[in-house]
This record gives structure tokens, sequence and C-alpha cells, in this order.
């Protein structure tokens, strides 16, 4: 078995907090720069142009990439031969608490707002460390730890939707929702958006599913051609609405669509869109 530390485990969750708010990843920096040079309506380029110098500047001055620094959203695959390490001055304290301490640690000290409340009705009084985080935990084979920090704003989660389908419904008709759901996103969710889609699963399952798929890189195509040509068709659909960035028209509402498919009932079809801005802001590391 090969041991990891309490210790290694927050520093990395601490690291991919900062990195995330800061550093737009590639794939989505390239996907602006894409879609500037293929917008026709100039208002929209000039927003695309304006969105790409914004991650320049964030980057090089280590400022975040927007005020709302989001949710902190944590997917760890946490391979079988290893073996969680805590603290020796405090045994009781779990992965789960290292997470925690790196998620506090890098709103901290990365000077990142924090936007969690401790309960959703009756105070609403704000933790003041952006904790907890929403942790998504799974075991795969080997012996790494993969710890993805996905930082989830306000604004486009409160525009994410799930819907169970009867399980003999035509492809198109989901195609078509994905759309609608997009649609009325409009310019509150901060277009031009990255698109995840979850299909199958359960209830719950579903909607981490389309979040999940969101790690994927964009302009990557689903293994299965079945479901990459549904991503085709509906990033084709979505552009199409005329949306366009911040909602001002023009060819680029969407960026990418992902999908992400799993096992359901015989009687189920969940559907979930979980949809986020164009600041998609995302790091893993490996350990």
């Amino acid at each position: 078995m090969r041991q990891i530390t309490y210790q290694q485990i927050a520093d990395t969750v601490e690291r991919l907090c900062i990195e995330a708010a800061y550093e737009l990843p590639e794939d989505v920096l390239e996907a602006l720069k894409k879609a500037a040079g293929n917008e026709s309506n100039l208002r929209a380029r000039n927003i695309l142009e304006q969105l790409i110098e914004n991650a320049y500047i964030a980057e090089s001055e280590k400022i975040p990439l927007c005020q709302d620094t989001g949710l902190a959203v944590v997917f760890v695959e946490m391979g079988g031969e290893i073996e969680f390490e805590p603290p020796q001055e405090d045994k009781e304290l779990t992965f789960f608490n290292a997470i925690t301490d790196g998620v506090a640690r890098g709103y901290e000290n990365g000077y990142l707002r924090k936007s969690v409340v401790a309960e959703p009705l009756k105070e609403r009084k704000n933790t003041g460390t952006n904790t907890p985080a929403i942790v998504h935990f799974s075991i795969v084979k080997g012996d790494k730890l993969k710890i993805s920090v996905m930082t989830k704003g306000g604004g486009c989660e409160n525009r994410s939707r799930f819907k169970m389908f009867q399980p003999t419904v035509d492809k198109g008709v989901i195609v078509d929702w994905v759309v609608e759901v997009v649609k009325e996103a409009g310019a509150d969710a901060c277009p031009p958006f990255v698109v995840g889609v979850g299909l199958g699963g359960d209830f719950e399952q579903c909607c981490v599913m389309s979040k999940r798929a969101m790690l994927r890189k964009l302009g990557s195509r689903h293994e299965d051609e079945f479901y990459a040509s549904l991503e085709a068709q509906m990033l084709y659909k979505i552009n199409k609405t005329g949306i366009g960035p911040q909602g001002m028209g023009g060819n680029t509402t969407a960026l990418g669509v992902l999908i992400e498919a799993g096992p359901c009932h015989i009687a189920s079809l969940p559907a979930a869109v979980n949809i986020e801005c164009h600041s998609h802001r995302h790091k893993t590391a490996v350990i």
C-alpha cells in the first residue's frame, strides 16, 4: 500500500483552488480564441477579445478571473492501493478534513471571495472559509490519487436544470430540451457557455455526471459516436440561437457541449444540464 498524507492532500487542494481562480485552462482559452476568429458579429468579437485579455491579465497579475470565485467542487479518484495517513498530532482527522483544510487555506491565501453560507433558509450566515466543499469520491485501480477542483460560480449554477423523461422519448426531444435550458439561461449565466450534459443514472447521479463531464477538454469528442453526434447537434443548435457572448448577439453562445452517459433504470431516462460560464475554472493534479 502507498501512503498519502493529510498534508499532501491539503497542500494540493490549496494550490488547485488558487490556480483555478487565476488561470483559465488552456483548452478554454484556445476555444475563446477560435470563437473570436470565427465570430461574424463585430460586437461579439470585441467581447470575446476582452475575455481573452481578461484571462491574460488574471494570470499575469495573479488576480481572480471573476469576482465570484465560486463554490469549490472537488472530484477525487483514489487508487485502491492508497492508504490515507492522518497527521500524527490528530489521528481523528479524515481525508475529507484534508480537503476542507485545503479549500479554506486556498481561499484565504489566494484572497478569494468566500461565498458559502452554512444553511440555506434560516440565517444564511457565511461560513467565512468557503467551506464545506462539495466532494465527489470514487475508488479506482492503482496507487495514484487524482484530485480535480472546479470553482463553480452562482450565476451559471443557478441556471442548471434536471428533468426525468419517459424512456421512450426520441433523442431529438432531449436535444431540444438542452437547447431550451441554454436559451432560458441567456445572458444571466454569462455566455459563451460550457454545457455539461448528464444522461442516465438516477436523480442525483445524473446531475453529478453533467458536472463531471465538464472536466473533459473542450474540443474532445465523446468516445461513443452516437453521443459525439449528439454533442455536435446540441452545440450547433445552441449557437444558432444567436444569444452570443454576454447575451449581446453573435455566433458564439457556447464553446462546447460535453456529455456523460451512464446506465439507468428501464423505466427512467434522467437528463441534467449543468451550465458553466465562459470563466470555466478547473484544475487537476495527480499525486
